[in-house]
């Protein structure tokens, strides 16, 4: 049982259920610069390898930019070769799961992570990561107590809250889960999935101006979430605006034709 007092679970309807729940790695590299990527980044960190063939900073430093421009073989090459230069290197061990977990290889991905917190139990992003990789795999509890462990450790990675704030709202925890979304939101004030996850508790508690809100902005940081966009239009349905719910579900299937929130609604509103 996840600690802290229950709150009254509250059911959300159950298109929504899942909305504040659909996270990806993308984004993880929080330590790493979208520019770290380019061709020109990364043809600059290559000199530096080749002049300092064995620091193995220079390799943990390329890797993450190869991971953060989608380049995971090579990204992987780079973290072996910090960690055969230094075993103890447990920022290599996590950068290396992340790509682990990228590529599908959850179990090289835990063990990477249990190295990186075996070397340094201290070490919050380790913490984070093997969290998600337990929350994704359905072991509640055990990704509860890392996302825990991280905060314990004053980590300033607003995933950590995020995550956590995810768990209260399975639980249906809706005051701890929106207390942690605007911590989330205070650690990463650019990224809008905190805001989404933090309007489908404000809309289990029947707060829907404030519901509202969090799906606009949510959709104003990032406008390629489809769950914001049918969360929006939900919203526009339970307020009898049709048209606007439409178009906001016909967004919400555009970019992810899978997402069944978005095409049941859209069905549902059309016409």
């Amino acid at each position: 049982m996840i600690s802290r007092d229950r709150v009254p679970s509250i059911v959300l309807v159950a298109m929504l259920a899942l909305a504040g729940c659909q996270t990806g790695p993308t984004g993880e590299m929080t330590t790493i610069d979208v520019a770290q990527g380019s061709n020109e980044n990364i043809a600059s960190l290559t000199s530096v390898v080749e002049r300092s063939p064995q620091d193995p900073e220079a390799y943990n430093v390329r890797g993450s930019a190869y991971g953060r421009g989608g380049r995971y073989r090579e990204a992987l090459q780079d973290f072996d070769r910090a960690i055969q230069l230094s075993p103890n290197f447990y920022q290599a061990y996590a950068n290396r799961a992340l790509i682990h977990r990228f590529l599908g290889d959850q179990q090289k991905a835990l063990a990477d992570y249990n190295r990186a917190i075996q070397i340094n139990a201290s070490y919050d992003a380790a913490y984070v990561g093997r969290g998600e990789l337990y929350r994704k795999a359905g072991r509640t509890q055990e990704a509860f107590n890392d996302f825990q462990k991280a905060i314990q450790l004053d980590t300033t990675d607003g995933r950590a809250y995020h995550r956590r704030g995810l768990i209260y709202q399975s639980q249906g925890q809706h005051a701890f889960a929106i207390e942690d979304f605007s911590t989330a939101i205070s650690l990463s004030p650019d990224s809008g999935e905190p805001y989404n996850g933090r309007g489908v508790s404000y809309l289990a508690t029947n707060d829907e101006e404030n519901a509202f809100a969090d799906f606009n902005m949510a959709i104003k940081l990032n406008d390629r979430d489809a769950e914001a966009w049918a969360n929006q239009a939900l919203i526009y349905e339970r307020r009898g605006d049709k048209a606007r719910a439409s178009k906001s579900y016909a967004r919400a299937a555009q970019l992810d034709p899978n997402y069944g929130p978005a095409t049941e609604g859209l069905s549902r509103t059309r016409g």
